[in-house]
Order: structure tokens, then C-alpha cells, then sequence
């Protein structure tokens, strides 16, 4: 027994202040290499770095872009007491009725035209007919500068005209 309590007093121990600071240190490195391999794994083959492609030089080819197909629809005219004589009617009527748009936009075979003015502004969606292929207003809204709130279309188109 006197043999145990001397190899007991041969090993030596460790103070509890160096094993929480040993500790620490091996968190770290754990974490750090943990950190490493991560980011490792986030790297690509490319460099990570998006390139452009440059446009195609002179005289090549370039590839075909499919147009839209024109699908003739006839549009359904709103029908608003007071805008009788703006659903119908074609662009250049409505810039000698309003003045020039202040927008112009077009998305695929329909339009949009946009007059303001003070008060009001107005949106006019024209579309083209199976018939006459020219777009026409078939419909309108309309609201206020200020705050974007629906207001009357008649009383709207009657502050715009000319």
C-alpha cells in the first residue's frame, strides 16, 4: 500500500486553472480548422468569380431569338359614363385630346399611355382588334397625383383635356 500512495505522488497533476486554459486553447484550434473547412468548402473550381461573356466577334453567327406570335383577340371596351370619347380611340386621338403622354410603354401587342396632369392622372391600355391590328383604348384609370387613391375617370378625363 505504501508502494501505491508513492506512484500516486509521482504523477503530476495538473492545476485546474491550466486545464481550463488548455481547454480554451484546444476550442480554438478546433475551431479555427473547423472554420478552414468550411470555407474550403465554398470555394469553386473558377476562382469563385462570375465572368461575362463577351459578345460574339464579327462575323459570327448569331443565334436565332424567337419572336412572340401575334394572337389576334378582340378586346372588350369598358363601358364608363364620361369616357366615351376616350375607349376607342387611337393614340394620335388621344394626343390631340390630352397632349403627350408622360409615359409610352408597351408590352408585347399591348400599350399603355399615361397622361398627367395637376390633379389627376390617367392610364389608357390600348389593345389591337383581329380587325384593325392598330391598338385602340379599351380601358382606363385613373388617380390622384398626390397620393395614388382611384378617383372619378370622368371627372379625371375632363380635367385633362386640351
Amino acid at each position: 500500500m505504501t508502494q501505491d500512495r508513492s506512484a500516486l505522488h509521482a504523477i503530476p497533476m495538473i492545476a485546474p486553472t491550466r486545464l481550463r486554459c488548455a481547454t480554451a486553447r484546444l476550442r480554438g484550434v478546433v475551431a479555427a480548422a473547423g472554420l478552414a473547412v468550411l470555407l474550403a468548402g465554398c470555394a469553386s473550381t473558377s476562382g469563385g468569380v462570375a465572368t461575362a461573356q463577351h459578345p460574339p466577334k464579327r462575323g459570327t453567327q448569331i443565334p436565332n431569338v424567337r419572336q412572340p406570335t401575334h394572337t389576334a383577340r378582340d378586346p372588350s371596351f369598358q363601358a364608363i359614363p364620361g369616357a366615351e370619347g376616350v375607349i376607342g380611340s387611337s393614340e394620335s386621338q388621344l394626343v390631340r385630346m390630352f397632349g403627350e403622354p408622360r409615359l409610352n410603354v408597351w408590352e408585347g401587342d399591348a400599350r399603355k399611355l399615361q397622361f398627367t396632369g395637376k390633379a389627376c392622372l390617367l392610364d389608357v391600355y390600348l389593345y389591337p382588334s383581329a380587325a384593325t391590328k392598330e391598338p385602340r383604348a379599351s380601358y382606363i384609370d385613373a388617380r390622384r397625383v398626390s397620393d395614388g387613391q382611384d378617383v372619378d375617370r370622368a371627372a379625371c378625363i375632363a380635367a385633362l383635356r386640351k
